[in-house]
């Protein structure tokens, strides 16, 4: 997930990553901040500092760090669901002038290993291809645990939708028999009427 996002000056700003449990998720980040006498926005925000808070599911607290104008932050999450990510700024200015616009440029993997091509290449070919291969191996865990997850979320989306049909069928049979019952009251009230006013 890569992209970028506008934000005020100690304003809050939070985004959702839906993730399976025991991954890795590893973000890069870095900040810009607007110029009004060139009217855009500079290559790097100097002094400028981003809270980064993570939490998971049920509200726990992952990550909160203070880290610079650009920076690199990682997690693991231990339970599958919706995570939020926030950044504000440490900004100390006055709300009065702090309107200017922050740019946040982000960069998102989610449960990626990275190789460091320098061991690598320090070490033998037999060597190399263990490694290589052991990263395969780990890539391939996190492709089976996405999809274990995938599954587990569809199977929970089927499930509410049978019970939401279900609930429609039943509301359709009482509405049937409420229309059902206000009917023969209707014709035994008329029937009643005419009756009394022998008219039948």
């Amino acid at each position: 997930l890569a992209l970028y996002f506008h934000i005020g000056e100690r304003e809050e700003k939070c985004i959702i990553e839906d993730l399976p449990s025991d991954t890795l998720v590893v973000g890069n980040y870095k900040v810009q901040r607007w110029d009004i006498h060139i009217h855009d926005f500079l290559e790097s925000a100097p002094g400028l500092g981003m809270f980064v808070t993570v939490s998971s599911p049920t509200g726990e607290v992952l990550l909160s760090k203070l880290y610079g104008p650009q920076g690199t932050f990682s997690f693991t999450s231990y339970l599958s669901g919706e995570h939020i990510i926030c950044f504000q700024s440490n900004s100390t200015r006055f709300a009065v002038i702090a309107g200017s616009k922050l740019r946040i440029h982000l960069d998102i993997r989610v449960g990626e290993h990275f190789l460091d091509e320098s061991v690598i290449q320090t070490k033998d070919k037999v060597n190399e291809v263990s490694i290589r291969l052991e990263h395969l191996i780990e890539q391939i865990h996190h492709v089976t645990k996405e999809q274990d997850y995938e599954r587990e979320r569809e199977e929970k989306f089927r499930k509410t939708s049978e019970e939401t049909n279900s609930n429609i069928l039943w509301w359709a049979i009482v509405q049937t028999l409420i229309l059902i019952s206000v009917g023969i009251w209707q014709i035994k009230s008329l029937r009643d009427f005419f009756i009394s006013k022998k008219l039948v």
